[in-house]
């Protein structure tokens, strides 16, 4: 057996500021541990609800590409109407 002192028998008393500081310390621990649960647990639950709702409503993917060929024959287009309708413009400040 170990030799009973007063060191191993009693625990060392803490001053009063040393057992205020742990007391607040033990709190605030306890309740920076509980809020950490709790969003955890609403982390899990909102992920489970988010896939087995992909999994309900994932629609196929379907996209159309707009050919390349197509688009440039309407962009000329625009150009051309712009320039046409300046023209008459020029011509009748000129008469």
């Amino acid at each position: 057996m170990t030799k009973l002192t007063r060191d191993t028998l009693f625990k060392p008393t803490l001053s009063r500021t040393e057992s205020k500081a742990e007391a607040v310390s033990r709190i605030a621990m306890s309740m920076i541990e509980q809020e950490v649960a709790v969003r955890e647990a609403k982390t899990e639950r909102l992920r489970q609800a988010r896939l087995a709702q992909e999994a309900v409503d994932t629609p196929p993917v379907t996209t159309r590409r707009i050919a390349k060929s197509a688009a440039e024959p309407a962009a000329k287009a625009t150009k051309s109407v712009k320039t046409a309708s300046k023209a008459p413009r020029t011509a009748a400040k000129s008469k």
